[in-house]
């Protein structure tokens, strides 16, 4: 193992994105080259238990972790201490997962949605001063939640479609001043959904009342905060990009959905949307996607990576931000891979390029100050 830097893959946690979290850590962990890395997955239990050396094959298949740690080699249920100096798993009562004293070089969050794309888990891997991909706490927390997000780039003078917000308890307490409110400032259709959550989970397309008022309960299931968006007749376009202080993007990339929707299982499912790389779009779009790509990824402070969605009107070419996932989806599926693929950068280039920039940002965090000096 010497020469080899000491990956762990952290998938599953509690949201609704759970299995798609599996799906894609599967791919992240089939692809580095194990020549270079030695990859330790790290499934985190939907109750938010952690356990190491279990694949997210066998959580797929139904194996639940809790009961074969301990009594298989490798797999134990361990947690990452906030202690910088200490950068090692723990398995209680047995002291570090690894006793050779080396650390770990880096974590992959391959977590999506609530406690792993929202800045909760980037807090913690902040704490530890282990180098980690994708954004830090506070382009995780404003990526995640599509009301602080759009607003941020209403600031930013980005164009985007027109919405607002409501609260679960402005349902319970006044439902028909929401309605209304939707009604008059969107019309029908439009779009509801969690504002921090993604993959298409609670989301629906609402044509009149009687569909909004149950489109608003869905999503009221899955968080407190609800976002409802104006319906533009457009084309799904998407743009990857990668980098840090200096970020690039990727050619676009278009989702031409099957169904009135590009919903859950038209992502995750095969035979429910079609992918169009690159988009058959004019240069001069093409040149503006990727511009904007780079100025929500850096207005939002986001490093790493991103994808960022908007929409293509099709009735002028008007370009329209939609939003930007800070953890896209890598799957054999997933438009985040593939678009780098398409730009020229294989799968497992763009990984080793993904902890490269991981480590480069940890190296520019520890040149601040964190004592007071004269």
């Amino acid at each position: 193992m010497i020469g080899k830097k000491r990956l762990v893959v952290l998938f599953g946690g509690q949201s609704g994105e759970h299995e798609v979290s599996l799906n894609s850590a599967a791919s992240v962990i089939g692809a580095f080259d194990k020549s270079k890395y030695e990859v330790l997955p790290v499934a985190i239990t939907r109750e938010g238990r952690w356990v190491a050396g279990i694949s997210p094959e066998r959580m797929a298949g139904g194996d639940n972790p809790l009961e074969i740690a301990g009594k298989e080699v490798g797999v134990e249920v361990v947690f990452l201490p906030g202690d910088p100096t200490v950068q090692n798993l723990v398995v209680p009562g047995k002291g570090e997962y690894w006793q050779d004293g080396g650390k770990i070089d880096a974590i992959f969050p391959v977590l999506h949605g609530t406690y792993g794309e929202d800045g909760t888990v980037q807090g913690l891997l902040e704490i530890t001063n282990i180098p980690y991909v994708g954004s830090g706490v506070l382009g995780s927390a404003v990526g995640m939640d599509k009301v602080l997000m759009k607003t941020i780039l209403a600031q930013h003078n980005l164009p985007q479609i027109k919405f607002f917000s409501c609260l679960r308890k402005d349902l319970e307490k006044n439902l028909d001043s929401v309605v209304k409110e939707a009604e008059n400032s969107l019309g029908y259709p439009c779009f509801v959904k969690p504002a921090n959550m993604g993959s298409s989970v609670g989301i629906s397309k609402a044509h009149n009342k009687e569909e909004l008022i149950v489109s608003l309960s869905l999503a009221a299931k899955y968080d407190r905060k609800i976002i409802l968006e104006e319906f533009i007749e457009g084309r799904e376009i998407e743009v990857s990009v990668l980098g840090n202080d200096s970020p690039i993007a990727s050619v676009p990339g278009e989702i031409i959905p099957l169904k009135e929707f590009y919903d859950y299982e038209a992502k995750y499912a095969d035979g429910f949307s079609n992918l169009e790389i690159p988009a058959d779009l004019p240069e001069v779009t093409i040149k503006q996607l990727r511009e904007l790509a780079i100025k929500v990824f850096t207005a939002l402070d986001c490093a790493g990576m991103g994808r960022v969605d908007f929409f293509v009107a099709k009735s002028d070419g008007r370009v329209v931000v939609n939003e930007i996932n800070t953890i896209p989806g890598f799957t054999k599926f997933s438009m985040y891979p593939k678009l780098w693929e398409a730009s020229g950068l294989k799968y497992s280039e763009l990984l080793d390029r993904l902890i490269e920039l991981a480590v480069d940002r940890q190296r520019d965090k520890n040149l601040s100050q964190t004592v007071f000096k004269d």
